[in-house]
């Protein structure tokens, strides 16, 4: 096997979290007093930062924006974020990873504080080396700051034995501004021609083929 290290996004990647995320999203841009009904508009909000995405998206002022993050944290803190189920074969795939010695670590925008409750509830912290995410607040969740996070914690892994496997461009940009390999999780929330345009080492379609790129 060519890598040492794997750094694993976590929604779309390790864990199909959309129901969760999107009645977050819907709950909150309800409180902030916006009504959004097509739930597939709210898709790609999945992966990078919320406040971003609620700047962006809705044109909202820095304070509503940290209020509609407020009422998603308020929902996703208690519900949110049990809507949720790891995919079929991500265990069985992060146990063999483990028993064969390699460094295992969750790269996520998503708040540390989140991240950690749901790998634990789903028993799969034991596999992981570290857990790096984003503060509560939304600092520190750039992709590119929170990989390089990980590697300066393991320097003694050459950087052409590290990957990243993630479903956005973003977990793909974050990787190539390190000079790492990244498999694009074809199977998550990405979009194909987002995936292919952002140019990933490699495309996995499923949780088989992200396995015969690592294990094979």
């Amino acid at each position: 096997m060519k890598y040492d290290a794997i750094l694993f996004d976590l929604d779309g990647t390790l864990t199909d979290s959309q129901e969760g995320i999107l009645r977050s999203i819907q709950y909150a841009l309800e409180k902030s007093g916006i009504v959004e009904n097509e739930v597939d508009k709210l898709v790609p909000f999945i992966g990078p930062p919320l406040a971003e995405s609620f700047r962006e998206v809705y044109r909202m002022g820095p304070e509503q924006v940290a209020q509609t993050v407020a009422y998603y944290q308020e929902y996703f803190a208690v519900k949110g974020m049990y809507e949720n189920a790891v995919y079929p074969g991500i265990e069985e795939l992060l146990a063999e990873l483990a028993d064969r010695g390699k460094y295992l670590a969750v790269a996520t925008s998503k708040p540390i504080f989140f991240s950690e409750k749901i790998i634990d509830h789903f028993s799969l912290t034991k596999y992981f080396q570290a857990i790096v995410g984003a503060q509560l607040e939304g600092k520190h969740s750039g992709k590119e700051e929170i990989i390089g996070t990980i590697l300066s914690g393991i320097p003694h892994i050459p950087a052409n034995r590290v990957v990243m496997v993630g479903d956005r461009k973003f977990d793909i940009h974050g990787a190539q501004a390190h000079g790492i390999d990244v498999i694009a999780a074809g199977y998550g929330y990405g979009a194909d021609e987002e995936l292919a345009a952002a140019g990933p080492t490699h495309i996995a379609g499923s949780i088989a083929e992200l396995r015969s790129l690592l294990l094979g």
